[in-house]
């Protein structure tokens, strides 16, 4: 019961989470119709988000351990109500860039100790696996929940968007009142840590991310969630934009995109349960790709104020968004592959690593497609995400080489 008590307020805090960092794409489309903010203006937001996450996951995520990481799970959920609150009481640009900066330091401390958790409720890479596909779908439940729950306050003029954080300050708090009826047992986690302790934490950390598995590894990261965040920030500026939605259902239509990686995450546990990783992950990069290019074009043609209902609303509205599909297994497969071939004392520097790089990743996805929306148009931004389906591809040539070699399967 104890066990089971964690898992769910695991995934709860995910879903809380997955609720205030992807309401970043409703923000900037709310943004620049409530606060008069330009493109590229707007598209700061993902760097108070994403910057904050690596400065702090580099800071702290070694050292988390020794903290505990209940403890620390328990402060990044304060904090992360108390980001809420700022939002309705201030109501501006200038609380918006706040707001994602204190949820930025919250999941960088989140991430890092549910990953870490994980490791503590398995026992086998199997269950590992299984159990990180499900925490990371319920993350796209909460994602595609956050949609709904703002699409529900946006009205054409005024500031009642920003009631949609009372909301999320309590889903966060169910969060935070799960978790502290769940004791955790943490001692594998810190006598591993003894058993491995040499020096400073953070250089340990960096030592990891000298080892050229982990070097792959990171940049792979990197590359998926430039293009989740490239495309899921900017979903809603171009539903409103380019298939000239209204502000609402643009916002609603974005959530299918989260629908979509949500029933990817789901079904990830059972696909990986019977194939291996890697073909699996290259036939969901190819799939990607013939959906930027066989869906955009579908993108032309709308004009501006004809579509008021769904039955208006062109077939790539629909479409698009089935590239979350086949994005969704990606992320949280590699994670569990390379969890799963390291040592429990190296979960917490190795997800610090990982929650740095994903935050590196979503900035620049997200401030490139702004600059591109800017200065071309949404449909060349979208398409221009190609270039790092590509690179992702050789990224996970390069990390099964590795694991191989690592594993003793390939010749060095």
């Amino acid at each position: 019961m104890a066990r089971t008590r964690l898992i769910a307020a695991l995934i709860l805090t995910y879903v809380a989470f997955a609720m205030l960092l992807n309401s970043v794409g409703t923000v900037i489309l709310q943004s620049i119709s409530s606060f008069g903010v330009s493109k590229p203006e707007a598209s700061t937001l993902e760097g108070f988000k994403d910057i904050t996450i690596a400065v702090v996951s580099f800071a702290t995520a070694s050292y988390l351990p020794r903290f505990g990481l209940r403890n620390a799970l328990i402060a990044s959920l304060v904090l992360a109500i108390a980001a809420c609150i700022v939002m309705p009481l201030f109501g501006s640009f200038g609380a918006a860039q706040l707001h994602f900066a204190l949820v930025g330091a919250a999941f960088a401390v989140a991430k890092v100790v549910v990953y870490s958790m994980i490791g503590l409720v398995t026992d086998n890479p199997r269950q590992h696996a299984s159990l990180t596909s499900l925490i990371e779908g319920m993350f796209m439940v909460g994602v595609l929940s956050s949609y709904w729950v703002f699409s529900a306050f946006i009205d054409p003029a005024g500031l009642r968007w920003l009631n949609a954080y009372w909301v999320l300050a309590g889903v966060t708090a169910l969060a935070l009142a799960l978790l502290l009826v769940s004791p955790v047992d943490e001692r594998r986690a810190r006598a591993e840590e003894r058993v491995a302790g040499e020096g400073p934490a953070f250089v340990a950390m960096l030592k990891l991310a000298a080892l050229p598995l982990v070097l792959v590894f990171v940049v792979c990261a990197f590359l998926f969630v430039l293009i989740e965040q490239g495309i899921q920030s900017w979903l809603p500026t171009f539903n409103n934009e380019v298939l000239h939605l209204p502000a609402q259902m643009s916002v609603q239509a974005a959530s299918l995109f989260a629908g979509c990686l949500a029933i990817g995450r789901f079904a990830a546990g059972a696909v990986m349960a019977r194939f291996d990783w890697y073909p699996v992950l290259n036939i969901c990069l190819v799939a990607l790709a013939a959906l930027i290019i066989l869906v955009l074009p579908l993108a032309d043609g709308p004009t501006p104020g004809t579509i008021s209902t769904w039955r208006d609303a062109p077939a790539a509205a629909f479409l698009f968004p089935l590239i979350g599909i086949a994005l969704a297994p990606i992320y949280p497969t590699i994670i569990s592959v390379m969890l799963s071939a390291m040592p429990n004392r190296e979960h917490p520097p190795l997800m610090g690593l990982v929650v740095v790089f994903s935050a590196l990743g979503g900035t620049t996805g997200s401030v490139i497609t702004g600059a591109l929306f800017a200065q071309l148009d949404g449909r060349t931004a979208f398409t221009l995400m190609l270039v790092p389906t590509a690179l992702l591809a050789a990224g996970l040539f390069l990390l099964r080489r590795r694991i191989e070699r690592r594993a003793g399967r390939a010749p060095a």
